[in-house]
């Protein structure tokens, strides 16, 4: 089963911010409820801003590390408000 992801291996947090949000706003477009956002193990800098932004944003349901993988998050959006 295929779920979109975004990769942030060797991006900055600003960057991450942005790539995020757009990654977001297309999925939600996109009627894509399971999304993918893999931000690596190494200093924890990337999951922390991935989880900061998700907790901010009012379309996403929950977030949850992948327990098969903890250099990576996944996120439920909602995709049935406007």
């Amino acid at each position: 089963d295929y779920l979109p992801h975004l990769d942030l291996h060797g991006e900055t947090t600003a960057t991450a911010t942005y790539l995020i949000e757009s990654f977001i706003r297309d999925n939600l477009k996109l009627k894509n409820s399971k999304i993918i956002i893999i931000h690596g193990k190494g200093s924890g800098a990337l999951r922390s801003k991935t989880h900061e932004l998700l907790k901010r944003n009012k379309k996403v349901n929950k977030y949850y590390i992948d327990g098969l993988n903890d250099g990576q998050t996944i996120a439920i959006l909602d995709i049935n408000t406007k």
